[in-house]
């Protein structure tokens, strides 16, 4: 939400009559816009997750968006890293129990060595 919106917002709510030259109502809204982000970079910090350049609420979301996006690509990395070693045990084993009969017992190993 920005200051323009919780100005908007005050208005609405009958908060009229000293926003005069003085500008009191604009720092308050600034004030809340203020606090808000603050409170999200705090939970966004502990959880983790950078803040970025997350000047506005919008941009911390922006950046914590991002920062999902990254977690999201390491946990299907770690997913497809896991099915390709259990494939390639899968393939040793039937190597080496191939192997038994036909003496291909090396082709096994082979397997598990590569990375």
């Amino acid at each position: 939400m920005t200051r323009d919106d919780i100005t908007r917002i005050a208005r609405e709510a009958g908060f009229v009559g000293f926003d005069g030259d003085n500008g009191s109502l604009r720092r308050f809204a600034a004030l809340v816009a203020a606090a808000e982000r603050n409170k999200l970079a705090s939970w966004m910090m502990a959880q983790g997750y950078a803040t970025g350049h997350g000047d506005t609420m919008e941009g911390l979301l922006e950046e914590l968006e991002r920062e999902i996006g990254f977690d999201k690509a390491e946990l299907w990395i770690k997913r497809i890293n896991e099915a390709v070693l259990a494939e390639r045990e899968a393939c040793a084993a039937k190597a080496e129990q191939v192997g038994q009969y036909k003496n291909h017992i090396g082709i096994a190993a082979a397997i598990r060595a590569r990375t």
